[in-house]
């Protein structure tokens, strides 16, 4: 199994929240983990946003960004190429998407195009997710609640 991490995922291989379990053992299962080279700053200023808001707690945070850092180099990554970029201005017209978000979901079709088989990507971005499922990516999770 190919599996492509945006942000949202990632973080929850770090900190301990809904999902934390069953990404990590998505992670654990796959052949290949992906994702886009953006995730880097995404994920830091997630983990950043989480400790200003103490949600949290500092050392923790910083414990997670060192942990995150450390297996950074272990991730497949997606370059965020003109064309990449080009191709997330479309997809942010098509799917009413965020920025990164597009980032993101070009990078997952770029990967799974690059493969040639099948890629999951795993997202707990709702607006990401179905995107995603309507361009034509397998989507994790299966469901995604509210």
């Amino acid at each position: 199994m190919i599996v492509y991490l945006d942000a949202s995922a990632l973080v929850k291989r770090y900190v301990a929240e809904r999902g934390s379990r069953e990404t990590a053992e998505l992670s654990a299962r796959a052949d290949v983990v992906a994702t886009s080279l953006v995730s880097r700053a995404e994920v830091a200023a997630a983990l950043a946003k989480a400790v200003r808001l103490g949600i949290v707690e500092p050392d923790n945070g910083r414990k997670a960004q060192r942990a995150f850092a450390s297996q950074w180099p272990d991730f497949a990554k997606v370059p965020v190429t003109e064309a990449l970029v080009s191709r997330a201005e479309a997809l942010a017209w098509d799917f009413a998407l965020r920025g990164y978000d597009a980032v993101q979901l070009a990078s997952a079709l770029t990967w799974q195009e690059s493969v040639g088989a099948e890629i999951t990507l795993a997202t707990f971005d709702r607006q990401l997710w179905d995107a995603g499922k309507e361009a034509g990516v397998h989507v994790w999770p299966e469901t995604l609640k509210a």
